[in-house]
């Protein structure tokens, strides 16, 4: 049983995972170790995770589709098709070698963390596709919620890059779409970690308080501010996740 203080301090945690995580993706960097640090065992940490990072998305998705800037009718092939990499990766993570992720996606990451640093004309400005969205979309939503499902760590930055130079998507709508997508990838997972007992309730429901008001600020500032907020915090959350991955396993 987690003391009420260590309740209140991941319900805080909460809040600034869902801040960033609506911004730029990459909450998870901050709610796991948490998670880990309280006592829960590994997997139980990731099925906590998981549940708690729903609420704080799926608040931000709200906010970023009633403003506009997502066609959740153009998306459903692609909301299916996530939903099934990710189910498909979660089932058999176990039956794969993975450990090339482990030097594979830091890699990716600073690759993503540089192009938005030095592109020029990164803004929220829409502009031709590279691919018809349509067709392309579900198939990239299949392969990043496949990874998502053995794997995980920034998918949400994976998910904003192809947007941006796959289908030409401004920075704002990019975030919006992303976190459709994201959403669906996680509650994929939940579909595996809920029935297996894996989730601590008490944890989840703590830091999913926090998510719900840090989801509807980071998606409110990231809406305000467009591409000047979302491409510095893109940056700073792929080079912190990579170094993360590289030097804190």
């Amino acid at each position: 049983m987690l003391d009420p203080l260590i309740l209140l301090a991941l319900a805080g945690v909460g809040l600034l995972a869902g801040f960033v995580d609506a911004i730029a993706g990459g909450g998870g960097m901050i709610a796991l170790p948490a998670l880990l640090s309280v006592g829960l065992p590994p997997v139980s940490a990731l099925a906590t995770n998981k549940l708690q990072s729903v609420v704080g998305t799926g608040m931000a998705a709200l906010t970023y589709w009633r403003r506009g800037f997502v066609s959740l009718k153009a998306l459903i092939p692609a909301i299916a098709l996530t939903y099934a990499g990710s189910l498909i990766g979660a089932l058999v993570v176990k039956q794969i070698d993975v450990s090339l992720l482990d030097t594979a996606v830091p890699v990716a990451l600073i690759g993503i963390a540089l192009y938005f640093l030095f592109a020029p004309n990164l803004s929220d400005a829409d502009k031709s596709a590279r691919l018809p969205f349509g067709l392309f979309v579900p198939i990239m939503g299949f392969a990043i919620g496949f990874y998502d499902g053995i794997f995980g760590p920034g998918t949400g930055s994976f998910f904003t890059i192809g947007f941006v130079m796959l289908f030409g998507m401004g920075l704002t709508r990019a975030s919006g779409n992303t976190k459709i997508l994201n959403l669906v990838s996680n509650l994929a997972a939940l579909t595996i970690f809920i029935p297996a007992g894996d989730v601590v309730w008490p944890a989840a429901i703590a830091m999913a308080v926090g998510q719900v008001v840090g989801g509807y600020l980071g998606a409110r500032t990231g809406i305000r501010y467009g591409a000047k907020i979302i491409r510095p915090v893109v940056v700073v959350v792929s080079i912190a996740l990579a170094l993360r991955l590289l030097f804190f396993r």
